[in-house]
């Protein structure tokens, strides 16, 4: 399967981003590691990993993130 991440916005909607795949779980969150302040700068308040379609994890919220 591909790793990658699902947007959401303030309100928990699905919103737009990066749309990247990875290999894998630690190439996604190095990616993100390096990635998630203009992810929130850009109106991203939080991020679920996804395998495919399966959730790994999240909503994680990028306030407080760092």
């Amino acid at each position: 399967m591909a790793y990658r991440w699902r947007y959401l916005d303030d309100s928990g909607n699905e919103t737009s981003g990066p749309e990247l795949t990875f290999d894998g779980q630690a190439e996604a969150e190095a990616w993100f590691t390096d990635t998630w302040p203009e992810l929130l700068d850009s109106g991203i308040t939080s991020v679920t990993l996804l395998d495919g379609d399966a959730e790994i994890y999240g909503p994680m919220s990028l306030h407080g993130a760092g």
